[in-house]
């Protein structure tokens, strides 16, 4: 027992003490708390994992609520998105909430802060009210309107809401510590005035709550017993405790904040700000291209909920932030693409390949495996024929006892085919081969049994038969930055080490089966990578986006 305690992370062993303290296991409750004002990204998947798995460990509901606090930035759009993220990664939700949801209870508890002397409208521009709080080290200066009498607050404030004023020209402060050294504790922002509409509510609010304000009493509404948010929530605790004090009913679940480390990938950037920025300069094509760190970039890529799971259990919890190597993942990726993708053989810089005496006209069905590493995966058959397309790289005229490929007068075996010999080429007026020229060992078939099939030759090639092929366009990704940490340079622009050659764009020839394949469906193009269809494909256009290429030297620790 005390060893499987040991194994506990730091938020567990505060649940686990929770529970030694007397909270209930029914009381037990998280949330997963989104601003729908962009989509998730890779560093969302953290915060995603761990509630849900802490719901799922303690059998615990976890609510996808939307702190939809700020109607200037967010949009449906995000919260459909956002859904479809959380489902897919394989998590379900108690109940889908909004912050918005409270707006009425949130005023009305406003108006009780402002009776009892604990809040004022400030008619101070937001400028000036930076300010006037200094920094930690010096005291703050007080507003103005700091002491005002409640019935005035409450007069202006009531009008706030009903529109009468302009945007900036007022806002309603909480009433704390303009000496406090933490600057979220003096006299923070609670509404300000945006006459802006609501996704969900329309024009009917004119004030909005602020995220601190909003957020823990939200919590508290909703009974959540550990809000878990990331490290630079950690000097907002104060405040979150403070506003729950003015609310909080002794009878009820006291909902508890508690933080970890944002999770930092390398080679990757996740401000929204940013992401959005590279979407309006035209650095990418939208917020799922595959390029990009959202969720929806790396599904539309090809990683899976599962290695993206697996990911963020090998990363951990922990309480300082640190910076993720995106090998990492990309580990993760092929580790668990290797067990589920299927294997098809694609061409994807395609010479001709004619086996001269490999009777015209004819052409066969050769059964091939699935996937080797899925017992139960099977076969299927595919076409072959007198001419077919290779890899330009699996040929040398000549080649070194190194190259294991196919060289004229040396053998190589045609994946689940037969054995063949390089015989002679055909060259254009540049000096490329346009076609190789090759024979056959009629006897030594794959799975045949025979005792030429048998016979070992040291290399196999994968190929395509050009009678039956389907031309592909495939899109090779690699990171779109060049460097590890983009954004970390203060003074130079993050577009700067954009990567010139993120996506490069190859047409192929592949294997007649590859045009009924689903979308997102995972494939292994034999010796070369793991793919995956595109929404962009058409019945004349197939397109396969690359998800990793097929090994790495990185070993885990």
């Amino acid at each position: 027992m005390e060893e499987e305690k040991k194994s506990l992370n730091f938020i567990e062993q505060i649940i686990e003490d929770d529970l030694a303290n007397g909270l209930k296991k029914d009381q037990i409750r998280f949330r997963f708390p989104p601003e729908p004002n962009g989509y998730l990204h890779v560093g969302h998947t953290k915060a995603i994992c761990i509630n849900f798995g802490l719901g799922e460990k303690y059998n615990a509901p976890v609510n996808l609520r939307f702190d939809d606090t700020n109607p200037e930035k967010e949009e449906q759009e995000f919260v459909d998105s956002i859904m479809k993220d959380v489902e897919w990664l394989g998590f379900k939700w108690d109940k889908v909430l909004y912050a918005s949801d409270y707006f009425q209870q949130l005023y009305d508890w406003a108006v009780q802060l402002i009776k009892e002397g604990k809040a004022y409208v400030d008619e101070q521009p937001s400028e000036v009210i930076t300010e006037q709080r200094k920094n930690p080290a010096e005291p703050g200066v007080e507003s103005p309107y700091r002491n005002r009498p409640a019935e005035e607050s409450l007069d202006l404030f009531e009008r706030m809401k009903n529109g009468e004023f302009e945007e900036g020209s007022m806002s309603l402060r909480a009433k704390i510590d303009m000496t406090s050294p933490n600057m979220n504790m003096r006299d923070p922002v609670m509404y300000r005035i945006l006459r802006r509409p609501h996704h969900r509510t329309g024009t009917a609010w004119k004030i909005y709550p602020m995220y601190d304000w909003a957020h823990g009493e939200s919590d508290y509404i909703e009974q959540i017993s550990h809000s878990l948010c990331s490290l630079e929530f950690e000097n907002h605790r104060p405040l979150y405790d403070w506003y729950l004090d003015q609310v909080y009913d002794e009878t009820k679940v006291r909902n508890k904040q508690r933080e970890f480390a944002r999770m930092n990938v390398s080679y990757m950037i996740t401000s929204k700000r940013k992401l959005q920025r590279l979407i309006a300069e035209k650095a990418v094509t939208g917020w799922d291209d595959p390029r990009m760190p959202t969720i929806s970039g790396m599904r539309r890529k090809g990683y899976t909920a599962t290695a993206i799971r697996n990911f963020i259990e090998k990363v951990g919890v922990a309480k300082r932030e640190n910076l993720i190597e995106i090998q990492l993942l990309e580990f993760c990726v092929r580790e668990d693409l290797n067990k589920v993708a299927k294997r098809v053989m694609t061409v994807v810089d395609p010479v001709k390949l004619v086996i001269e005496n490999y009777p015209e006209g004819k052409e066969e069905w050769l059964e091939t495996e699935n996937n080797p590493e899925q017992e139960n995966a099977g076969t299927r058959e595919i076409p072959f024929s007198r001419e077919l397309y290779i890899e330009r790289e699996d040929f040398k005229e000549e080649a070194n006892n190194k190259f294991f490929r196919l060289k004229l007068g040396g053998e190589v075996r045609l994946k689940s085919a037969y054995i063949i010999k390089g015989e002679r080429v055909e060259k254009d007026e540049n000096g490329n081969i346009t076609t190789i020229y090759a024979t056959y060992d009629e006897k030594s078939k794959s799975g045949s049994g025979t005792e030429e099939s048998l016979r070992k030759v040291k290399g196999t090639i994968h190929w395509v038969s050009a009678k039956h092929a389907i031309p592909v366009e495939v899109r090779n990704y690699d990171k779109l930055f060049t460097v590890e940490q983009p954004d970390a340079e203060k003074d130079v622009d993050f577009l700067n080490f954009i990567n010139p050659e993120s996506v490069t764009i190859v047409q192929g020839f592949a294997e007649p089966g590859l045009k009924d394949v689903a979308v997102g469906e995972p494939l292994q193009f034999q010796r070369i990578g793991y793919f995956t269809k595109d929404k962009d494909s058409t019945e004349g256009r197939l397109v396969f986006n690359r998800t990793v290429t097929l090994k790495d030297s990185y070993k885990p620790e």
